[in-house]
């Protein structure tokens, strides 16, 4: 017992970084599972299942499930902003954001849960009321899921300012939240390896939210209790003129918020999958080896971009490690458009195996600079909350953020919306669970350029904003000269 007390209470960086470190194993490990947690709720309410949820479970028409995840995604733009606005007003006992990891879990739990019970009402309820349950239960988590999520990235800039540090805070909530996530987001994968659960999909949804309800509920306590605000805020409660002030000086922010916005043309993969692997590739079975593929990223990231700037230390370059993610990735999404084209457009039943194989392999490929890059991102967007601090003095993380976590769920609304209104254009079918039909050959070109053509023109266009992206001032410069 001694031996697990003096491990948590140690510091997670040891090396003399030439900074202050602050970081135990104990504060990074509860922080770490409240984005488990949060990765709990995110993999089942992923672009990939909640669409076909609408769709093949709850036969709501592509058309109008288009329109609901884009009138939700819509909500976003005004909903991150306002939260970020009201989170750097919070002042309490507390702190700034760990009032909100108390109590938002239970609600974002709540409606998580609410949304897959609508299939219980379906046979019951008229399609108006339907639809209008759908909307509800899920704008009623984004709400609550925004009031754990902005002030839960927050807080990792404010529990240290080490940079060395906060990387490996992510390493470790990378690794954390992937094994979480696997927890909820694996059921439904694994239950359509048996005909069973491809004739009645829904009750594998149904057991997913409940692990989910009862993660995000239990596992965002550590989160609250082991962790601690270290930065400094003024007494004085910021505008909202002077908080947004301080947001448009922030130019670095925004050629990443512009990077976001082309990276969610990237994010169609994940919002196609399900589609993919059934109709595409013919059989539900395929799902399962696929959420396989994805597993091994989440830690080569998660133990490689720390060690790096653990060892490079102020020599790290986070933005040309980014970009060089983005080449990676859309050189090998171009790679499986020219070797898998044939191969699985040419096919008039299910794939073969080894098709299968090489499918995953492409994939796995592309899943590692992807998750390099998402923890990469995480420290150039503390990098700007720190640049606008030594610009003007003050800190004003919350609408900073939440810009970034509305973008972040844009990618995931807006991605949905057009991957359901593709659908819709080229002539999708729909079918009942997860029994394949025979699709148009527009149809499952347009599945298959989702996953190649789309993914790789967006990882090279991500380049031209990055070119821009400088926190560093002129006379930081010099001084890194002299040094």
């Amino acid at each position: 017992m001694g031996a697990i007390t003096n491990f948590l209470d140690s510091k997670i960086v040891k090396k003399d970084t030439g900074e202050t470190t602050y970081l135990t194993w104990k504060e990074t490990l509860g922080y770490s599972l409240g984005r488990g947690a949060q990765g709990m709720s995110t993999s089942i309410m992923s672009s990939d299942k909640v669409n076909y949820f609408l769709s093949n479970i709850l036969k709501i028409d592509t058309g109008i499930a288009a329109t609901i995840r884009l009138l939700c995604g819509l909500w976003d733009a005004i909903n991150d902003p306002l939260f970020g606005l009201i989170m750097d007003k919070t002042r309490t006992k507390y702190g700034k954001m760990r009032p909100y990891v108390k109590y938002a879990p239970f609600i974002s739990a709540i409606f998580t849960l609410m949304f897959f019970m609508a299939h219980f009402g379906q046979s019951h309820w008229s399609g108006a009321f339907l639809i209008g349950f759908v909307v509800f239960a899920y704008v009623g988590w984004d709400m609550a899921y925004t009031a754990v999520d902005v002030p839960m990235g927050a807080l990792a800039l404010s529990m240290t300012p080490n940079p060395i540090e906060r990387t490996k805070l992510f390493g470790v909530q990378t690794i954390t939240r992937a094994i979480l996530s696997a927890a909820a987001g694996g059921i439904l994968p694994i239950a359509m390896l048996f005909p069973y659960f491809q004739d009645n999909t829904a009750p594998a949804y149904t057991a997913a939210a409940v692990v989910a309800f009862v993660g995000m509920i239990l596992l965002t306590r550590p989160a609250f209790h082991w962790t601690q605000e270290r930065a400094h805020y003024s007494a004085d409660i910021p505008s909202v003129k002077d908080s947004l002030k301080l947001l448009f000086q922030n130019k670095p922010l925004f050629m990443l918020l512009i990077s976001n916005v082309i990276f969610l043309f990237a994010t169609l993969p994940a919002a196609v999958r399900m589609y993919f692997t059934v109709d595409v590739m013919g059989s539900g079975q395929f799902n399962f080896p696929m959420e396989l593929a994805a597993i091994p990223s989440p830690f080569i990231a998660g133990l490689l971009v720390p060690y790096l700037a653990e060892r490079l230390g102020k020599r790290m370059d986070f933005k040309k490690m980014y970009m060089g993610c983005c080449v990676v990735a859309g050189a090998v999404h171009l790679l499986l458009f020219v070797t898998m084209r044939n191969p699985v457009l040419g096919a008039t039943g299910p794939v073969s195996w080894g098709v299968a194989i090489l499918i995953y392999l492409q994939i796995a490929c592309t899943l590692i600079p992807l998750e390099c890059k998402n923890m990469l991102s995480r420290e150039m967007e503390a990098q700007t909350v720190d640049y606008i601090e030594r610009k003007t003095g003050q800190r004003a993380e919350g609408i900073m953020l939440s810009l970034v976590s509305f973008t972040g769920k844009l990618q995931n609304s807006a991605s949905s919306s057009v991957v359901l209104a593709l659908l819709a254009i080229s002539g999708y079918v729909t079918h009942q669970d997860a029994k394949p039909v025979a699709q148009t050959p527009t149809a499952k070109f347009a599945i298959f350029a989702m996953y190649t053509l789309i993914p790789a023109a967006a990882w090279f266009l991500m380049l031209i904003p990055l070119k821009f992206f400088n926190t560093e001032d002129r006379k930081q410069k010099a001084e890194d000269r002299a040094q």
